[in-house]
């Protein structure tokens, strides 16, 4: 086992790696939009692409526990380097295919590796980091990279699907084996400190340990983040050119603007975290999403429904919502023990899936039964559950676990 004594000299190693695989990871699961844009217009329904969610977040739940398990066994840097090898191998198959089946398992590969990644960069961060406010600043850092590959996927498809070259964008997926084959080359070269391997007995014999009220609260906090999260970052497209009627290029534009003031968000919150209390910090971002969306609506339902205002005013809402998750996974997971925190990484995959899928399947029923009027509406509603849920998770935050 190698160790290192500062955790900024490893931090300062690895970021580029950390980073890269936050990215790629985004471009393959936030690539949904751009499938649901460019498959309903091949008349597959909004029912069909609804459930196609589901091959990618169910994978992620059920396969996450059993993740932890196989990265114990083969170390964090060897199973970080498998997903992104099967990723690059399966992006670069996906253009040649045109059935919609492969669609659903390309996805389910893609959740599953993305399980077994997000465990292995959780277990990395926390390996090295302690203290709740820098393994926020850090955390919110990493995942400000997973908005950039939001963005660049809908720029980068954007541009393909508005061009003479429209029939080939599929063959943007090329650009992800790329980056996957740089991420491995950049870990094979770096030293990384695995955590102690657990067997399957501990495995169950953690779980009860580290299940108690808090944590419960929590999972059903993050439930309820990635519940938004995905409402905007799969849908937002649809919905602009569905009910704004804007043309596939522009509202993929758009909604990448959602993605650059995501990027924002965590960009500034990892730079000013640690002057700021994470739980007043938290509320505060939740209490401007509900400001935002309350224009919004006022606006749909006092000026005019399908307003272009609509369009600059939804990815304001990423400059608040994209610090949420970071930041209370942080404050949680400084709490876990590190030999337990792959497990509990496996637990926050879960319920995030979950959350993600759940979303998806209400989201196709909204926009198959044409009720796109009650889009914000929808997505305050979930606001407001998610401030509600988190003012008693901080109640007992500061109980131990």
């Amino acid at each position: 086992m190698i160790t290192v004594p500062k955790m900024t000299t490893k931090l300062s190693k690895i970021s580029l790696p950390l980073r890269l695989t936050f990215l790629i990871f985004s471009m393959v699961l936030n690539c949904m939009g751009i499938v649901i844009l460019q498959l309903s217009e091949a008349k597959v329904t909004y029912e069909k692409l609804g459930f196609l969610e589901s091959f990618k977040d169910l994978p992620i739940a059920f396969i996450s526990l059993f993740a932890v398990n196989f990265i114990s066994r083969f170390g964090t840097k060897k199973s970080l380097i498998l997903a992104l090898t099967i990723v690059g191998i399966c992006s670069l198959i996906l253009p040649f295919v045109e059935v919609f089946w492969f669609y659903r398992l390309w996805f389910a590969i893609i959740g599953t590796c993305f399980a077994i990644g997000k465990i292995c960069v959780f277990g990395i961060i926390r390996n090295n980091i302690s203290e709740e406010k820098a393994l926020a600043k850090t955390m919110n850092s990493v995942e400000a990279s997973f908005m950039i590959g939001i963005f660049m996927v809908n720029i980068g498809f954007g541009w393909l699907i508005s061009s003479q070259y429209s029939q080939f964008w599929k063959f943007g997926f090329l650009s992800v084996s790329l980056l996957c084959a740089v991420t491995i080359f950049l870990f094979s070269r770096l030293p990384v400190s695995e955590s102690e391997r657990i067997g399957k007995d501990h495995i169950v014999k953690d779980l009860s340990e580290i299940f108690n009220p808090t944590l419960i609260i929590f999972l059903a906090v993050i439930f309820s983040i990635v519940f938004v999260e995905q409402s905007f970052n799969s849908w937002l497209p649809s919905f602009y050119k569905k009910h704004l009627k804007v043309n596939s290029f522009f509202a993929l534009q758009a909604s990448s603007f959602l993605a650059l003031f995501s990027y924002v968000g965590r960009t500034i919150t990892a730079n000013i975290i640690h002057r700021f209390s994470l739980s007043k910090y938290y509320l505060l971002c939740i209490s401007l999403i509900v400001m935002v969306l309350i224009v919004i609506i006022g606006i749909q339902f006092f000026d005019t429904e399908d307003s272009r205002v609509l369009l600059f005013l939804f990815p304001v809402i990423g400059l608040f919502l994209a610090p949420l998750y970071p930041v209370i996974n942080s404050k949680m997971i400084a709490r876990i023990d590190k030999a337990k925190a792959n497990l509990f990484t496996s637990l926050i995959v879960i319920f995030s899936s979950l959350g993600s899928s759940v979303s998806s399947i209400i989201m196709a029923v909204l926009f198959g039964n044409e009720l796109l009027t009650f889009y914000p509406l929808y997505i305050l509603s979930a606001v407001i559950v998610i401030f509600t849920i988190s003012l008693i998770y901080f109640r007992f935050a500061d109980k131990e676990i």
